[in-house]
């Protein structure tokens, strides 16, 4: 990037918690004149230390940049502060990086073009510790004019992937990828538990499920491709299998006195897709009772 600032493209952030404050600070190291604002204005102190320009109010923030990037705690919180100075966003580029859901973010957008702004929506898939660098994740959707114009700013950030002009797929993008993330986690959770009860440290155990994990998710593009054609033939355990598997899992929990609260629900849709006929599915045959 451009370290001359009379070339580098000025950015307002508004909201500097964590991860608003690591965008800004990925702006200011790239050589963007930085304007910042924060509710708590003492946020602000180390990055006007750093050359941030410290903006008063949302409007001055605002009238300092044609990018403004928006990352605070809901959307809620995005219209109270855009809101009051929505006179002042026409010709503006607006990039939401709240965290949020599909329609949330449709509505936003709406709002937003309705005030004579483009509209970009945001997923972040890094914490800010990894803000600025490659194996950071930014998804994209909304205005593909306003992602073209600012691909090159707002790939200081992270590795951009613009997903589409439906301002909502982002968001929807996030929502599922957090989602198998959150499942990933509490299944090494409760596996952590379990050999913690006959004195295994979670250090020992966990290279082993690292290895194992990333090995199951190779498998995924062929759960992938069934799920698209609702073909669920397996030549590997079929629910059958699993659901004894899921069975002993269960009693060698109850047999260390230890919940099984991750395990249950798996089990109980395991155990309803056999009932209805379909034991030699494969596991990825389970999406049609999570389907819509």
């Amino acid at each position: 990037m451009d370290k001359d600032k009379d070339n580098a493209t000025p950015v307002s952030v508004l909201g500097l918690g964590l991860m608003g404050a690591a965008l800004a600070r990925a702006f200011l190291n790239a050589g963007h004149p930085t304007t910042v604002w924060n509710r708590s204005a003492g946020r602000a102190d180390a990055l006007a230390a750093e050359g941030a320009v410290r903006a008063a109010t949302v409007a001055e923030a605002i009238d300092a940049s044609d990018l403004i990037i928006v990352c605070v705690l809901d959307y809620p919180v995005v219209r109270a502060l855009l809101e009051p100075v929505a006179g002042g966003l026409d010709g503006k580029t607006v990039v939401n990086l709240t965290s949020g859901t599909p329609d949330q973010a449709r509505r936003m957008s709406t709002w937003a073009i309705e005030q004579g702004a483009d509209y970009l929506d945001g997923g972040i898939m890094a914490i800010p510790q990894m803000i600025a660098q490659p194996e950071a994740l930014i998804l994209y959707s909304g205005s593909r004019r306003a992602y073209t114009d600012h691909e090159s700013v707002l790939g200081v950030l992270a590795t951009g992937r613009y997903v589409g002009t439906d301002a909502g797929r982002a968001a929807l993008f996030d929502l599922a990828m957090l989602t198998a993330m959150y499942g990933q986690i509490a299944g090494y959770l409760q596996g952590v538990a379990l050999v913690d009860a006959e004195g295994v440290t979670a250090a020992e155990i966990t290279p082993l499920i690292v290895s194992w994990l990333n090995a199951m998710a190779a498998t995924l593009p062929h759960d992938a491709e069934q799920i698209d054609r609702r073909e669920y033939t397996t030549d590997v355990s079929n629910l059958a299998l699993n659901r004894t598997a899921l069975a002993t899992l269960v009693r060698a929990y109850e047999d260390q006195g230890l919940p099984t609260d991750v395990l249950q629900p798996i089990r109980s849709l395991i155990e309803r897709r056999v009932a209805a006929g379909h034991g030699t599915d494969s596991l990825a045959g389970l999406v049609e009772l999570l389907r819509k």
